[in-house]
């Protein structure tokens, strides 16, 4: 079986007038299907570059980047907008929801550039399907601003599940979250992994990177750690744990 995604001495370097920053300096990783990794690093580190060329929306300075067993390294701009589209689903800290759009139509968003565009009906179906996944089949016709942050947060992963990719990258998904938010979220993101999508995330928080499978550290453009996640967090324990905390506080308040 190919790894989804295979970084053979993977550099990338930047110019900045006459000074060269490197951003990312040989690293090698192997990522296979149905992982959940954890990609942690303090700013500066790499993680936010390696993230963009995992993504494809930025190509390496050097060395070897295969996703799903084609080398990506050498396309050109539309072939590796193709991958995109084809292969990854995107979720980011913002939500990046269109505000005068329904839950829907944001959802059915990344089906309309698809090379084979799927029949009106059919796009409605699935992106239907994508909302009942991350538990917003109740939710299609509402806007964004009639949704709480984990909702519209919700609807973002629906999104990125349009096109049906064989890989999720998430940059700081929890990032603008509450606490028990944010252990939805990783129980969403928990559900899809069981379901075999193969899931990376960008993470500065040890206790989310706890409901991952793995964990990659980068400093100085480099893979520092690698390690499996010894006690890995369940977000269906946690959130239970949580609501009796409140209950108990309502209580003592009460």
């Amino acid at each position: 079986m190919n790894a989804v995604i295979k970084l053979e001495d993977i550099h990338k370097t930047y110019q900045t007038g006459e000074v060269e920053v490197k951003a990312v300096r040989g690293v090698t990783l192997e990522i296979q299907p149905g992982e959940f990794v954890a990609l942690m690093g303090a700013s500066g580190s790499g993680k936010s570059t390696m993230m963009n060329m995992i993504g494809c929306l930025d190509r390496p300075t050097g060395g070897r980047y295969s996703l799903d067993g084609i080398d990506v390294s050498q396309l050109n701009r539309d072939e590796l907008a193709d991958i995109r589209n084809q292969k990854i689903g995107f979720v980011f800290q913002g939500f990046n929801l269109l505000s005068r759009t329904s839950a829907l139509e944001n959802v059915e968003l990344p089906m309309l550039y698809m090379r084979q565009r799927l029949e009106g009906a059919s796009q409605r179906e699935r992106a239907l399907k994508a909302l009942e996944t991350v538990g917003l089949g109740d939710r299609a016709e509402h806007m964004p601003n009639q949704l709480s942050g984990g909702q519209q947060q919700r609807v973002a992963i629906a999104r990125a599940l349009a096109n049906q990719p064989s890989l999720l990258l998430a940059d700081e998904p929890t990032g603008n979250l509450d606490t028990q938010t944010s252990v939805e979220i990783m129980g969403v993101f928990q559900k899809l992994n069981d379901q075999g999508i193969t899931i990376v995330m960008v993470t500065h928080e040890l206790d989310i990177a706890q409901y991952t499978k793995r964990t990659v550290v980068m400093r100085d453009g480099k893979v520092v750690s690698d390690t499996p996640v010894a006690t890995r967090l369940n977000a269906e324990v946690e959130l239970q744990r949580l609501r009796q905390a409140q209950q108990a506080v309502q209580l003592v308040e009460g």
